[in-house]
């Protein structure tokens, strides 16, 4: 499995890609393409052109959450996809409104919407996006010092209420060493994806985890989460996106971690 990030805060020195406070990644496994979120504007598409990455080839656009920092690059994929459309798959509220006090903050497209012109596949239980990667659908909380936390409000029905971020998803690759977490933003908690597709693959050996933590505070549930880590012996970490510099240098002094950039690759076996 090889895997390019189109999309992320961070752009390496001297590589002349776009950055933005975003996530955007394409994955190759075997013959299948996949492309997970989209960024937060049309920066994974130009980024993809200067990378020589053919995004027309993905079969699958598959959504971690409903975040616009994940799904605004969704009005661009008409002008992108024009012949063969990808399969969308996402949770089930990923495209209800989302708000928070600085406004919107949900996909720009809206379900019906894109049921128009794409098979759209929303599923709150795991479900397989190519031959050694799954969707893992909806996250139980499965580690006491991850509670779900709210960020503003979703629209359910004909009101607005709290916002736990439920939809908040992730893919799993089981490749020969053991499994491969491929995260977006981790609302659900990083360790409680992680346990979650031990259960999904029925395989106990993580042997890397990349994508967005959700880690800020040096507090409790970082040190947990370190702890997790340690006892889990997992060989590579690749925190990106929503993670600070305070969580990662806390983690890097535990636990060697890599750094992510627009335009890294990487290959899973």
């Amino acid at each position: 499995m090889k895997l390019t990030v189109l999309v992320d805060n961070n752009v390496y020195i001297d590589h002349y890609y776009y950055g933005e406070p975003a996530l955007s990644l394409f994955i190759e496994d075997e013959e299948e393409s996949i492309l997970f979120d989209t960024g937060y504007s049309h920066v994974f598409f130009e980024n993809a052109k200067k990378l020589g990455v053919d995004l027309t080839r993905s079969q699958k656009l598959v959504l971690s959450h409903g975040h616009n920092d994940h799904t605004g690059g969704l009005v661009h994929i008409d002008s992108l996809f024009t012949k063969q459309k990808p399969e969308i798959i996402a949770h089930p509220l990923t495209f209800f409104p989302k708000r928070a006090e600085e406004g919107a903050i949900g996909s720009p497209e809206s379900a019906e919407k894109l049921r128009e012109n794409y098979l759209l596949t929303l599923s709150k239980t795991p479900i397989s996006v190519s031959t050694n990667i799954t969707f893992l659908g909806e996250i139980p909380q499965l580690v006491n010092f991850e509670p779900r936390q709210q960020v503003g409000e979703t629209k359910l029905e004909d009101a607005y209420v709290a916002d736990y971020v439920l939809d908040d998803s992730a893919l799993v690759f089981k490749g020969k060493e053991g499994i491969y977490i491929i995260t977006g933003c981790s609302h659900s908690g990083i360790c409680n994806i992680c346990e979650y597709a031990k259960e999904v693959t029925g395989v106990d050996k993580i042997s890397g985890v990349i994508g967005g933590f959700h880690l800020f505070e040096e507090d409790e549930q970082l040190a947990e989460t370190i702890r997790y880590f340690k006892e889990n012996n997992i060989p590579e970490l690749l925190p990106c996106h929503c993670v600070s510099f305070a969580a990662k240098s806390a983690i890097h002094q535990e636990i060697p971690i890599g750094e992510v950039g627009v335009g890294m690759s990487i290959e899973w076996d």
